[in-house]
């Protein structure tokens, strides 16, 4: 079945954006907001917010977490030129890892012009379990709670989650797991799985599980020993796909390849998987979601049939080269810090989500692209070319370079890199060094 490119279909306003895309990365930074206020990323508010070092008050992280001595400020960029499900997004990206944006802008550039990016996601429950560490007859213990299993829902809904069940979502099955003791005794689990709607759900589902403990216990017989909600949520999986359109055979054989060597190998699987993860947390981060319970949850998926794979396969389907994305992303739109902090309601406003399951979708596609671009430099010029050539400003500060002196000293660290194929902070601090001491020679002869 033909593909359309993402261009055949996109309507105005989506043409628009990513015409003000263009050239984006050569603008000065102020350039660069104006472009995003054009489009609708940004108000000018946002931006006098951001000119002014996006000032937060103390108070406010007082009230998310403990001891509170300030802030520790990262700098935040914007992914360009992704087009997901036939909309144009300007993605906010939280991250210090030199190359990470423009890798995956890259991509989504090369993606716009060659194929198409589409998701979307099967299922909608997130997990709670509440383990029972010994118990004496688990047939029994099951028979019990599945005989009781709808009034402990219709319970939970009315007492615990009925502003979930407002919102369509509430707790709608419990099941019951058996695990075989090292010791030879059996092992109780009870899942309670509800639709958290819009919230990324660890409060509520935490809630219902302590909440259903007396309960299971007056129910059965048996000890309750812990409660706690699951990252490994395998019931509501975010999947991703990305088609890319007569691509050069040669190209695409290597890519599938170096997608096989991490679905074969773990030590592979395990850099492969933070590569899609570049893609993924600096969103979660920018958006103030739990980017621990996702990579968390990513990496038990990843590991789940008893080995550690990785969790994107790229494969050729006629001339096409086709990837795939798959793995639990929970993550919410409300609540929390998402709710509270001022830059993470500027970055859901940036793309324009209103719901936790298109800012999942939107993860899940811009890590796809991220381990798309990865691969296809690991297979081609290799990974140093790119990701050293933009981590030579870094270095270049970081030897104590000043504003004067670092174009001729990233120009000296760019001819080193394309001699030797290698870069290192020696490197710029030599280079620096014989500046200084050149210039300080003309000074004295002057």
């Amino acid at each position: 079945m033909e593909t359309k490119l993402e261009g055949e279909s996109l309507s105005p306003k989506n043409r628009e954006i990513l015409e003000l895309f263009n050239g984006f990365s050569k603008l000065e930074r102020f350039d660069r907001l104006k472009r995003l206020v054009q489009m609708g990323a940004l108000t000018l508010d946002d931006v006098a917010f951001l000119e002014e070092g996006s000032p937060v008050e103390l108070d406010l992280a007082e009230k998310f977490i403990e001891n509170v001595i300030g802030y520790f400020p990262m700098s935040m960029g914007v992914a360009t030129n992704f087009v997901i499900d036939g909309k144009a997004y300007a993605i906010p990206m939280v991250v210090e890892e030199t190359s990470i944006i423009a890798a995956a802008s890259k991509s989504a550039k090369w993606l716009r012009e060659k194929g198409k990016i589409t998701t979307e996601i099967f299922g909608t429950n997130i997990v709670g379990q509440i383990q029972l560490g010994r118990v004496r007859d688990f047939l029994a213990f099951k028979s019990k709670v599945q005989q009781a299993k709808e009034k402990l829902i219709e319970s939970c809904n009315n007492e615990v989650a009925k502003g979930l069940v407002k919102r369509g979502g509430g707790v709608n099955d419990i099941e019951v797991r058996h695990i075989k003791r090292p010791d030879g005794g059996d092992m109780g689990v009870v899942h309670v799985l509800a639709d958290p709607c819009d919230a990324m759900g660890a409060n509520i589902m935490n809630q219902l599980c302590e909440y259903m403990k007396p309960r299971i216990e007056a129910l059965t017989g048996e000890q309750v020993t812990m409660c706690i909600l699951s990252n490994l949520v395998d019931s509501k999986v975010t999947r991703a796909k990305i088609v890319v359109r007569d691509i050069d055979q040669e190209l695409a054989e290597k890519i599938v390849e170096g997608s096989l060597f991490a679905q074969l190998d773990p030590y592979r699987a395990a850099t492969n998987n933070k590569g899609v993860l570049n893609g993924i947390d600096p969103i979660l981060i920018a958006t103030g979601n739990d980017w621990r319970a996702v990579e968390a949850g990513i990496h038990a998926y990843a590991a789940r049939g008893g080995q550690y794979r990785s969790i994107t396969r790229w494969y050729r389907e006629q001339n096409n080269l086709v990837g795939v994305f798959e793995a639990p992303i929970v993550l919410g739109v409300v609540g929390g810090v998402t709710t509270l902090h001022p830059i993470a309601k500027m970055s859901l406003r940036m793309m324009g989500i209103e719901s936790a399951s298109e800012l999942s979708r939107v993860c899940a596609a811009v890590g796809l692209a991220t381990n798309l671009a990865a691969i296809k430099a690991l297979t081609t010029v290799g990974i140093i070319e790119g990701h050293m050539k933009l981590h030579i400003q870094n270095l270049t500060i970081g030897a104590g370079a000043k504003e004067k002196e670092i174009p001729m000293v990233q120009k000296k660290l760019e001819e080193i890199l394309m001699l030797t194929k290698r870069i290192s902070l020696h490197n710029a601090v030599e280079v620096l060094r014989e500046l200084r001491s050149k210039n300080e020679s003309l000074t004295h002869s002057n």
